[in-house]
């Protein structure tokens, strides 16, 4: 896998990544103050760069539309600044977003990196065997780690979002910091500090881009690794949403505008996603009202010389089945 070949790149160079986290804040703006909000989101939706994502998928080995009127949309997030993917060619953050038919929730499940499973062949050829499942990105991009995605969880894909999770920097900025709780002390040797060093401490604290970037990218200071980082992701993606929400950012039109433009820069869906029609959908979505998951595993372990994460395929398959089917509270209990 370490060999595989990028895909080509985008029209841009390293094309921007796209970003649910994005969509959700910009959401919840639209639904603060849905003139001024609603304006913000049109602007960035008619600028936004968009991406193939389905148009080298085949539809024959598509899963079927289940529950009409929901809606999954998968996110790629990548770290750039992460020593081991300095290629910018591997997507390290996987999740599934479920968006009931009545918009009234969304459940966003974490699929680990390094989780063993078939890739299916690209059309120039690759994958078409096991590995890590982040390698679709690196064989096929886009879309065959929809393909990819779509066949490990039986839930058919409506759109595609990616992010640059080192765009939380700009982004938390840009809010004025955010709050999180951290459950245990830790220092991060990968720190974007000139010594590479950070020191967290527990507790709730106040973090401004670089240290939440510093604490949602850490993984070796956890002997759980990865799953450790998935947790803080989701951490900082709900204080990213509150912060977003509060009435402070609204009311700041400097604020406002300073969060837009850090945004709009890092933003890119796919052809047929509209933020707009999605921002007025989902404008009285609250973090409250959104559910963290991880896909059910067995624990880690290794294939030949790589270091896995194996899934659990009957409560995997539990999980996703009920996401297919739009049943929520089964979403609820198949994630704890």
């Amino acid at each position: 896998m370490d060999g595989a070949t990028p895909p080509p790149a985008p029209r841009r160079r390293r094309a921007r990544r796209i970003a649910l986290i994005v969509l959700l804040v910009v959401v919840l703006l639209g639904g603060g103050g849905l003139v001024a909000g609603g304006l913000y989101v049109h602007s960035i939706d008619s600028g936004i760069e968009r991406v193939d994502a389905f148009d080298d998928v085949p539809e024959a080995s598509r899963p079927q539309v289940v529950a009409k009127g929901a809606m999954n949309i998968m996110i790629l997030g990548s770290d750039s600044r992460d020593p081991e993917n300095a290629s910018g060619s591997r997507s390290d953050t996987i999740m599934l977003a479920h968006l009931p038919k009545d918009r009234s929730s969304a459940q966003l499940i974490s699929i680990p990196r390094d989780t063993w499973t078939h890739v299916p062949r690209s059309k120039e050829g690759r994958g078409g065997r096991d590995a890590k499942i982040n390698a679709a990105y690196a064989w096929g991009g886009v879309p065959l780690m929809v393909q990819t995605v779509e066949e490990f969880t039986g839930v058919r894909i409506d759109h595609v979002a990616m992010v640059d999770f080192a765009g939380f920097k700009e982004i938390v900025d840009a809010l004025g910091g955010i709050d999180v709780d951290v459950e245990q002390g830790f220092t991060s040797t990968h720190s974007l500090n000139p010594d590479g060093r950070r020191e967290f401490v527990e507790g709730r604290q106040t973090m401004d881009g670089a240290t939440a970037l510093d604490y949602a990218r850490e993984r070796y200071a956890f002997a759980n690794g990865d799953f450790a980082r998935i947790k803080h992701q989701q951490q900082v993606i709900k204080a990213i949403l509150d912060k977003a929400a509060s009435g402070g950012v609204l009311a700041s039109p400097g604020k406002l505008n300073s969060f837009v433009q850090a945004t709009a820069n890092a933003v890119a869906v796919d052809k047929s996603l509209s933020l707009l029609d999605l921002a007025m959908e989902l404008r009285h979505l609250r973090s409250g009202n959104l559910g963290f998951f991880t896909c059910p595993t067995k624990g880690t372990g290794r294939v030949g010389s790589e270091s896995v994460v194996f899934a659990d395929p009957a409560r995997a398959k539990g999980l996703f089945g009920a996401v297919r089917r739009d049943a929520v509270p089964e979403i609820l209990a198949g994630g704890k």
